[in-house]
């Protein structure tokens, strides 16, 4: 049997895995575990198994191994951990896809029942209905001004209620309501809150950004770029088109007030001197347009069949 470790060789061996999986790994979860047991986190770490790894401890003891490792390997991007490490938080290190990590590390939730004194992660309402409550309970329910009824020898919710809101305390009666109704309104779990990607720390919501998202905020940020270059006049790549058309277009309102003249102005003026030239041109584009449609589906003239004479009847029959 190996002798027991002291708590000095505890704190080297974490030391050691620790700076491992700092070398090895260049993604991190950070992920709030509060109210999480050691079962359900056993059941995480399974579920994580293969290119993850889940590693709880101190953060004191945490920040303290990041901050001699990075003096020693001159890494100092993992020093962005450090501010991250605040309350009972974990690290998950992983190699595979962030996204897919953070949602299996979400669909371990368990439920728990509302305990006194613990503040609500969400509103608690109580739904209408039979309890199942003989009637000698009905002073939980008046306590808390609760309608119900007696039907059939067991108390009925009438409406429902809202015993609890997101972020005040669980007080004793409403323990013991919902613990009498069998009702766990809480679920806990490892909470991913920060991610960590080769030096960057960004929010987990960045990563159910699609595509489609990426490209509708590079184009307003090209949008706002061109505004405020055409508005202090400084010329930008893309404010480029924009200034080169309203350029042109100030050179043709000169033209066609004076008679200075170009080749683009030349057409215009004649335009303008004969606007039913204009209308010539524009025909043909209409044309176009109206070619593009698809034309209406002509109905089908049903070809009623030819009667039969008497004589072709005869030769049928007598060929």
């Amino acid at each position: 049997m190996a002798p027991k470790q002291t708590k000095a060789e505890k704190k080297i061996a974490y030391d050691e895995k620790l700076c491992q999986f700092l070398d090895e790994y260049t993604q991190i979860l950070i992920a709030v575990a509060d109210n999480v047991g050691s079962n359900q986190l056993q059941s995480i770490r399974k579920g994580l198994r293969g290119d993850s790894v889940v590693l709880m401890g101190k953060n004191t003891m945490i920040k303290r191994s990041i901050r001699v490792h990075a003096e020693k390997t001159g890494n100092s991007a993992i020093l962005n951990l450090i501010p991250l490490l605040v309350g009972n938080v974990g690290l998950i290190f992983t190699k595979g896809d962030l996204k897919e990590v953070s949602e299996e590390v979400a669909k371990y939730k368990v439920g728990a029942p509302a305990r006194v004194g613990l503040v609500a992660p969400v509103d608690v309402v109580v739904p209408p209905g039979n309890t199942g409550l003989d009637p000698s309970q009905t002073s939980f329910f008046q306590v808390l001004n609760i309608p119900t009824k007696i039907n059939k020898g067991t108390v009925e919710i009438i409406t429902p209620v809202e015993l609890i809101k997101k972020g005040d305390k669980v007080q004793s009666s409403e323990a013991a309501l919902l613990a009498k109704l069998g009702i766990r309104p809480f679920s806990y779990g490892l909470v991913v809150v920060s991610i960590y990607d080769n030096g960057s720390v960004f929010a987990p919501s960045v990563l159910d950004l699609t595509e489609d998202d990426l490209l509708e905020k590079f184009a307003l940020g090209v949008s706002m770029v061109t505004s405020l270059s055409l508005a202090i006049s400084y010329p930008t790549l893309a404010a480029a088109p924009h200034i080169l058309i309203n350029a042109y277009k100030n050179v043709l309102s000169v033209a066609v007030e004076t008679e200075y003249t170009f080749a683009l102005a030349d057409k215009v003026k004649e335009y303008l001197a004969d606007p039913s030239k204009f209308a010539v041109a524009a025909a043909p584009v209409v044309a176009a347009d109206a070619g593009s449609a698809p034309a209406p589906a002509a109905e089908e003239k049903k070809e009623e069949p030819e009667e039969e004479s008497d004589e072709d009847m005869g030769l049928d029959l007598f060929g």
